[in-house]
């Protein structure tokens, strides 16, 4: 090694371990801009609380909050879920595509959506998942569903995994605070196939999108549009 190549080097590492210096040393946390109880009715839609599993508790890290309900109207479903995460933000919540197949989904399709509401646009992730279930007959059959999800900050809300990280890194380094994070998932099981007048894949992406609408204005603390 020249000794160019050594000076240099050592003023990389030098530079490196002097940021240890000006980095924030009180790292204040920000509360979540969303409510973390879920209203009993949405518009024509009823809730019932579910708790969430204990392999879920077990899992993520013991300051971590739920509020879940099973929404109904007629014969129609659609699960609600709320996770929020404590001051440790990779032990509490994480993307639904690494926890699904766990549950025996698997996800075929995966893409960035836009949903209108009525303070602006939601930018969430809809994946449409697959499970091989067995019918009370003994024949194999595929069970087939929609989710949307999105995370929610103190001041933003994202789409993705992968931006919600960024802003996290980004303001414990340059603006001393720490997000408190909700991961909001909304779902449904597309019933065409196994009920008479069953919902098909429009009729149930349409229905999880006009409840996202209605439900959306009424758990967000914060004023304005939720957006990136």
């Amino acid at each position: 090694m020249t000794v160019r190549r050594l000076a240099t080097l050592q003023l990389v590492l030098l530079g490196g371990l002097s940021l240890a210096f000006v980095l924030p040393k009180d790292i204040k946390l920000q509360p979540v801009g969303i409510e973390l109880t879920l209203p009993e009715f949405v518009g024509d839609w009823h809730g019932v609380d579910q708790e969430a599993s204990k392999g879920e508790r077990d899992i993520l890290g013991p300051d971590t909050q739920f509020a879940r309900k099973v929404y109904a109207k007629g014969t129609d479903e659609i699960f609600v879920s709320i996770v929020v995460s404590g001051p440790d933000m990779n032990t509490s919540i994480h993307r639904p595509e690494r926890c699904l197949p766990a549950q025996g989904w698997t996800v075929a399709d995966s893409r960035a959506v836009s949903v209108a509401l009525p303070s602006g646009t939601l930018k969430a992730t809809r994946l449409q998942n697959i499970r091989n279930v067995t019918l009370s007959n003994g024949q194999p059959f595929k069970l087939r569903g929609l989710n949307y999800y999105w995370f929610a900050g103190h001041s933003e809300v994202t789409a993705s995994h992968f931006k919600r990280t960024w802003i996290d890194i980004r303001d414990r380094v340059l603006k001393g605070r720490n997000q408190q994070w909700a991961y909001v998932t909304i779902g449904s099981t597309i019933t065409k196939d196994f009920r008479i007048f069953g919902s098909d894949e429009k009729q149930t992406d349409d229905l999880i999108r006009a409840f996202i609408r209605s439900l959306v204005p009424q758990i967000e603390k914060r004023p304005g549009a939720p957006g990136e």
